[in-house]
C-alpha cells in the first residue's frame, strides 16, 4: 500500500518538476538532474527495498518543490 503511495506521489513531484524546468531558464545539470537522474535513483532505491530511504528523499524534493513553485524562499 506504501508503494502504492510512493508512485502517486513520485509523478505528482516530477511533473511539477518537468512543468518548472521547461517553465524556467534552469541549467542542464539541473534539467537531467530533476528529470533523469533523481526519478531512476528513487525508482532504484525502492527496487532494492529501501523504500525508507527513497521517501524521505521524495518528501524533500516534493516540499522543495512546492516552496519554489513561484519563485519564492
Amino acid at each position: 500500500m506504501i508503494t502504492i503511495l510512493f508512485f502517486i506521489v513520485m509523478v505528482g513531484v516530477f511533473l511539477k518538476l518537468i512543468f518548472f524546468a521547461a517553465r524556467g531558464a534552469w541549467g542542464l545539470m539541473k534539467i537531467l538532474f530533476s528529470l533523469i537522474i533523481l526519478p531512476f535513483m528513487l525508482i532504484g532505491l525502492v527496487m532494492k527495498g529501501l523504500i525508507a530511504f527513497a521517501f524521505p528523499i521524495l518528501i524533500i524534493f516534493g516540499i522543495y518543490a512546492l516552496l519554489h513553485e513561484n519563485g519564492t524562499a
